[in-house]
């Protein structure tokens, strides 16, 4: 029997991702309890019925649904309408995980002793991390959702993929290089023809909500506190310092109207465009990841920049002196990339490595934590930081900025293990890059493990999905994928439930 063409779903693939999320608007308008339904009832669908959409959909609800939602806006009547709006694609996530484990569970996905040992610990971190919202939650529900949600959705991602992969053959490639071909598009549209992109996704009405939001809960007030920058108009809220450091003040750099893509979220984009620039690459289309790099300058997103030096960096370093010497050294430049960084920080002022030390200092006097939405962004007290006495004291009282600072300020010691359970799987990649020199299992193996350093210096870095929960997804497909190569060993008799399900992306 012919081999099936990895093409032959992805236009189907495409067709299941936006009607999962496209209407999702229009449905709350008419009745929220309706979308709720319809959404779990399609998440739970796609797992039974295709499985091997599950991640591809994941992927692009988390990068697309916030562009529904902008065109739909003017539908929507108050700020907490879109708020709870833009939350759907988490549920639609969590379904599909949450299916997918319930079958995992009563044997219906990949049982090996590896998947068994992988998910063990991804249930003791899950474990860990409830505990930690169940303590916050008393405190500060609504800070501890959030926070919640941030943590275990890029835990979600992976243990959705893995499970996915490890049982049936998911050919990612043709999908994530199409959906890669559409953000670039987007990006390039955006920042040719502002005020066009603005107009074909009603930006101006969606940007409005958030201005509302940012005026009542003091946000606005808290920037021009600390940056003395008073924005007029929209395009003043897009104009940013390139990267946001004085470190450039004197190269003349001026200005730049930052773009924010689909998922209208400039620091998301960025990581995405870097993402998706490695991944062209190493499935050989380096023309195309080179048309990412500009749209990557014009995010103006350090950390994203950063992840993408530093994966070439191991690749090439990975040729010339092999993957253990390189893993060896990439990790001490990390080490001394994150020393340098925190004292060069100190010495300008910067908030992020201020907000780290402020998560150090929270950690020696509670080495336990205080419960998840306790310190942070979300922190009722944020809004009040006197960043000029922060900047003179190199620290402050909680901790903000710094994703690994408000882990360690909530969580304290069990903070290292979500961390320590992501740098494993990291490492778990890496050496199937070492047996194998497949630049993707590469990407997702380092790729991680150069988040998890952006997350001292960045809440997105481990907050925002197209982050840490990107890395975390093609991480989950390539050990998955692996792990089901290994297993398929039985009679053809036995695996033919198996292809019933063909490669759907």
């Amino acid at each position: 029997m012919s081999e099936p063409s990895p093409l032959r779903d992805l236009v189907p693939t495409l067709l299941i991702a936006v009607a999962t999320i496209g209407f999702v608007p229009l449905l709350h308008v008419a009745s929220p309890v309706l979308s709720l339904t319809v959404e779990v009832l399609v998440a739970i669908a796609i797992v039974l019925a295709v499985p091997t959409y599950a991640p591809a959909v994941a992927i692009f609800v988390l990068f697309f649904q916030n562009l529904f939602v902008s065109i739909l806006s003017p539908l929507v009547s108050i700020p907490s309408d879109l708020d709870f709006i833009k939350g759907y694609n988490f549920l639609v996530c969590s379904v599909m995980w949450l299916t997918t484990f319930g079958l995992y569970v009563l044997g219906q996905r990949n049982q090996s002793a590896e998947v068994i040992r992988i998910m063990r610990w991804g249930v003791v971190t899950l474990a860990v991390v409830a505990l930690y919202f169940a303590i916050g939650f008393v405190q500060n529900g609504q800070a501890a959702s959030v926070y919640l949600r941030n943590i275990v959705l890029p835990l979600f991602l992976f243990q959705l993929s893995l499970l996915t992969a490890a049982t049936f053959e998911v050919r990612a490639t043709p999908f994530l290089v199409t959906l890669a071909v559409i953000l670039i598009i987007c990006g390039y549209v955006e920042f040719a023809f502002r005020d066009l992109w603005l107009a074909l996704t009603n930006g101006y009405t969606f940007w409005s909500f958030d201005e509302l939001k940012a005026t009542h809960s003091g946000v606005w007030e808290a920037e021009m506190r600390a940056t003395g920058n008073v924005p007029v108009d929209l395009k003043d809220r897009f104009s940013f310092d390139f990267l946001n450091t004085p470190l450039l003040e004197g190269f003349g750099l001026s200005k730049i109207l930052r773009i924010h893509g689909p998922n209208m979220s400039a620091i998301s984009f960025g990581y995405g465009i870097a993402f998706f620039g490695l991944f062209l690459f190493s499935v050989g289309r380096p023309f195309l990841a080179l048309a990412a790099l500009p749209l990557l300058i014009v995010c103006s997103v350090k950390g994203a920049l950063i992840t993408v030096v530093f994966v070439v960096a191991a690749w090439i370093s990975t040729r010339i002196l092999g993957a253990v010497v390189t893993l060896v050294l990439g990790l001490l430049a990390l080490m001394v990339f994150a020393l340098v960084a925190i004292r060069v920080g100190l010495q300008i002022g910067d908030y992020h490595v201020i907000g780290l030390m402020g998560g150090l200092n929270g950690f020696l006097e509670k080495p336990f934590g205080r419960g998840l939405g306790i310190g942070g962004n979300l922190s009722d007290g944020y809004f009040s930081i006197d960043w000029s006495a922060a900047q003179a004291a190199g620290t402050i009282d909680g901790a903000v900025e710094s994703a690994i600072g408000v882990l360690i300020y909530q969580m304290g010691i069990a903070a290292l293990v979500p961390l320590g359970f992501y740098f494993a799987m990291a490492l778990k990649a890496w050496r199937l890059y070492a047996s194998s020199g497949f630049l993707t299992q590469g990407l997702a193996g380092f790729g991680v493990m150069v988040v998890l350093l952006n997350g001292l210096f960045q809440e997105e870095a481990l907050f925002a999905p197209p982050a840490l929960g990107l890395m975390l997804s093609l991480t989950g497909l390539v050990i998955g994928s692996q792990i089901r190569m290994q297993t398929v060993v039985v009679p053809e008799q036995e695996s033919e439930p198996l292809t019933h399900y063909q490669p759907a992306t």
